[in-house]
């Protein structure tokens, strides 16, 4: 075999892997959009059965497209950008009808993706709370905000180079975000044991 014969064998290849990256990043937005769509349905309490099994869908479409020919294009950021907002929401999913939090083969996701997006779940738990709050339901509050806390307890465990998995910014934020919703929590508490004070006076 001859270099021009090498060298059109390994065009045809990338040409080929080429085609299947642009397929793959069409895909990954497809499933952020998913994803996005279902957790807004969640915080609204509308219906998104159907968006979650689009969701599912997606997310094995891409999988199998990608597994066994090109698996570096599975770990690519872009993939794992999408597969983590798809842990997200269905971690998110969970939580919200009192079932068990999934493991990650479960959702059939690496362990990365679902660190990255099980962090991201403790900003989705602040907004129920605050809700909760709004709506003066502290109990439901402190229930929440201990799932944040939970949830921190364990992404602490993971002390990794940045390299294996970029946890720490996901860690200082869910800590901000803990002591932030903890506060309000005693503010909202203090400020209504003072006004049912002050109307019994």
């Amino acid at each position: 075999m001859n270099l021009k014969e090498i060298g059109d064998l390994i065009e045809e290849e990338l040409d080929e892997k080429d085609s299947l990256r642009e397929i793959a990043i069409k895909s990954s937005r497809a499933i952020v959009r998913l994803a996005s769509q279902a957790i807004m349905g969640m915080h609204r309490r509308e219906e998104i059965k159907d968006v979650l099994r689009e969701l599912k869908e997606e997310v094995w479409h891409l999988k199998s497209l990608l597994s066994n020919q090109y698996p570096d294009l599975l770990y690519s950021g872009f993939v794992q950008n999408a597969f983590q907002e798809y842990c997200e929401a269905m971690i998110l999913h969970a939580i919200l009808n009192g079932e068990e939090i999934p493991h990650p083969r479960e959702l059939g996701i690496n362990s990365e993706a679902y660190l990255m997006g099980l962090g991201d779940v403790v900003g989705e738990l602040r907004r129920e709370a605050l809700e909760a709050l709004r709506t003066e339901n502290f109990d439901k509050a402190e229930e929440y905000l201990k799932l944040m806390e939970s949830i921190y307890e364990m992404l602490i465990r993971f002390n990794y180079p940045s390299g294996l998995v970029p946890l720490k910014p996901k860690q200082d934020v869910a800590r901000s975000l803990i002591e932030k919703t903890r506060s309000e929590i005693t503010m909202a508490l203090i400020t209504t044991k003072m006004i049912g004070k002050y109307e019994k006076n």
